[in-house]
Formats: structure tokens, C-alpha cells, sequence
């Protein structure tokens, strides 16, 4: 059900700072009609450690009405308490998802066997399918393939992102892991690699400016038909790597609003780009075409 190119929706705020629930339903239905496998509402980036419960579950509600079952929704159920976590995962699953993905606990850092116990503890208490994220820079505490062999043992956990960075780890990761463990990236820049190596897919940040390229570029790794999708890939590279440029969800938001998809706000701790970063982002978006070219000053 999470092959692809699953798309981790940013949360649109207006510029008082509310869920704008508008911008939402429009970058859901523009994600369902480029193609997109599958929709990631409320991970990280997607800013879920800023919703409150109540607007956690309206996103999430908001897509699941706008997907009407045409692409399954894998939501964001993640967090360092695994009561809490248990919690939200249960008000998911009445709402109707289709999966969960949960992020590691982060600041206090599990041990291999706290990690495998919190998301077996996860892995009871509700029957969805469960994607564990795994992103050692974000949240301090790397998931080895030794723990993942064992989470893939508990029937509904089914794969993993894998943001680590680590092409190694990846690899030894889908040496040990049965052959239906689904296996994502969470770099796309990464994805073509990872598919590579075995792997199913991303879920991926760029596909928030091009959703159907993005698809597209999945699919041709998918189906090996590698020479075309290096041709996309190393099109669309400059995009991938400017969004990283600060902190995600930072450029792809500013990016989306210099698109004129949503209103580019952010709530605190993250603020605006840099002004120098900003106009690298406007430059990128240009060459990539998402974006026109000014017009030069007269007389220059």
C-alpha cells in the first residue's frame, strides 16, 4: 500500500497563524490528481510538534475527505511518549487512515531494545500498519538493522523510512529484512540509490512543488528504466538540495508560497529563509521552470 512516491505534506497557516484549512483542501486535491501514491499529512514536515491534538486530526481529517479512498493516507503518529503516541495512534485509527507513520522518539533517546519496545507497544494497541521513521539528524537516536530485522517480525509493522543518510546501513538493512518490508527513503535525493539497493519508494518533500514528477521519477526507478530516470533526476537535484538549505519545512514552504500555493507562514520555533536564501530558492524555481522569469530592469 506505501510504494511509491508518497508526498509529506506541509500544514498551510494563515497569516494569523491558523490552519488554513482552504489551502489544505487545494494542496491535497493538486497531490491526488499529479498521481501521488500515497499522502503523508502531519509528519515532521508538516510541522506536526506545533498542532495542537484537536488540529492534528483535523489535517489529517482534511485529507482522508479530499483523498475519498483514491490514495491511501499514511499519518503522522509520532513522539517521545509512547502513551501519548499510543493515544493519538487510536483517534487516527477511528478517524480512518489507512497507516501510521511514527518518527523515533527524540531528546531522550531510546536504546535499541526501548526503541523495539516502544513501537511493539504502538504495534498492539491498534491494527493499523505502522511505517517507523528513522532520522538519526532530526532526532539523535539511529534505528540499526539489527532492530528493524526484529520490528519487521510484529505483523503490522511494515516498513520504514529510512533518513539516515547511510547508503550502507540502508543496504545492510534490506539484506535482513523480508522481502515485503517495505523500505522508503526519506531523502529524495537518496530515492534512486535506495530503489537501487531494493528499496519501494520516498516519501518525499519535493513532490510538494512537483507531485507528478516526483511520481514519475519513482516509477521509472521502479520499473529500472534507469537512464530516463537520471535524466529527471539530476533535472530536478538542484530542487531537492534547496530544500534543505535550512531547516525543512522552511524553503519548501517559502518555495510553495512563491508558487502561489499557500500563504508561506511558519509557526515559531521555525521562521522565514534568509533573504539570500529566499532568492536561491526563487532562482531554482525559475530554472526548473515552476517559476517565470522576471523581466530585466530597462536598460540593463
Amino acid at each position: 500500500m506505501f510504494t511509491g512516491c508518497g508526498t509529506a505534506l506541509v500544514t498551510p497557516f494563515r497569516k494569523d497563524s491558523s490552519l488554513d484549512e482552504s489551502a489544505l483542501r487545494r494542496l491535497v486535491r493538486r497531490q491526488v490528481e499529479a498521481g501521488v501514491d500515497f499522502l503523508v499529512p502531519c509528519g515532521t514536515t508538516g510541522e506536526n510538534p506545533t498542532l495542537t491534538r484537536v488540529e492534528h486530526l483535523r489535517v489529517v481529517e482534511i485529507a482522508l475527505e479530499e483523498a475519498q479512498g483514491r490514495v491511501p493516507v499514511l499519518a503522522g503518529c509520532g513522539g517521545y511518549n509512547t502513551a501519548e503516541v499510543i493515544e493519538l495512534a487510536r483517534q487516527l485509527a477511528a478517524l480512518g487512515v489507512q497507516g501510521l507513520l511514527s518518527v523515533t522518539p527524540y531528546y531522550n533517546k531510546p536504546t535499541q531494545e526501548g526503541l523495539y519496545q516502544h513501537y511493539k507497544a504502538i504495534a498492539a494497541a491498534v491494527s493499523l500498519p505502522i511505517v517507523v521513521y528513522s532520522v538519526q539528524g532530526r532526532t539523535g537516536v539511529n534505528v540499526e538493522p539489527a532492530t528493524v530485522r526484529r520490528l519487521a517480525e510484529i505483523d503490522n509493522i511494515v516498513g520504514i523510512k529510512e533518513a539516515s543518510g547511510n547508503i550502507a546501513q540502508m543496504a545492510s538493512i534490506l539484506r535482513q529484512v523480508p522481502e515485503h518490508f517495505v523500505v522508503l527513503s526519506g531523502d529524495d535525493a537518496v530515492t534512486l540509490p535506495l530503489i537501487a539497493l531494493g528499496g519501494c519508494g520516498v516519501i518525499s518533500v519535493v513532490s510538494n512543488q512537483i507531485p507528478a514528477e516526483m511520481t514519475s521519477l519513482v516509477r521509472l526507478c521502479l520499473n529500472q528504466d534507469l537512464p530516463a530516470a537520471r535524466k529527471l533526476f539530476y533535472k530536478y537535484l538542484p530542487l531537492m538540495e534547496v530544500n534543505f538549505i535550512e531547516s525543512n519545512p522552511i524553503p519548501v514552504k517559502a518555495a510553495l508560497g512563491l508558487m502561489g500555493l499557500i500563504e508561506p507562514v511558519w509557526r515559531l520555533p521555525l521562521t522565514p529563509p534568509r533573504p539570500e536564501n529566499l532568492a536561491r530558492i526563487e532562482k531554482v524555481l525559475t530554472d526548473v521552470g515552476l517559476l517565470e522569469a522576471r523581466p530585466a530592469h530597462a536598460g540593463n
